[in-house]
């Protein structure tokens, strides 16, 4: 039988916030390429100040980012349920964990011709004037 869905509470929204944050810690902490991205991240920012960007590339560069940390989260969440679920390889898994991490490549390629589209016309032009 269903149950029905518990009362509106600001307390309780309160604490998915806190969830989220805690695994914005974790995902940051605990993988790998998550450190990548931000550090990747943290450059198209301080490219798009330097450059001066426009609000309409700012829209770009800032999607991106929320696309491919978006994706990693994902990536990380299915790994660590297949993880859990088996500690044996089983190919359904392993397909699982394979395709979302195409996931997180496909949306990393995606961003880096984004930023590549947006800066590199613009670093090309600090050697040739």
């Amino acid at each position: 039988m269903n149950e029905s869905p518990s009362p509106f509470s600001w307390r309780a929204r309160g604490r998915s916030f806190i969830y989220a944050w805690k695994g914005i810690k974790t995902l940051i902490i605990s993988e790998h390429n998550a450190r990548i991205h931000s550090v990747a991240a943290l450059l198209a920012i301080i490219c798009g100040f330097i450059f001066s960007i426009a609000p309409g590339e700012w829209i770009a560069v800032i999607l991106c980012i929320g696309i491919v940390f978006m994706a990693e989260a994902m990536n990380s969440a299915i790994e660590a349920l297949a993880d859990h679920a088996s500690s044996d390889y089983h190919p359904l898994l392993g397909k699982a964990k394979d395709i979302a991490a195409a996931g997180v490549l496909f949306t990393a390629i995606a961003a880096a011709i984004v930023g590549c589209i947006i800066f590199l016309p613009r670093i090309i032009s600090l050697f040739i004037n």
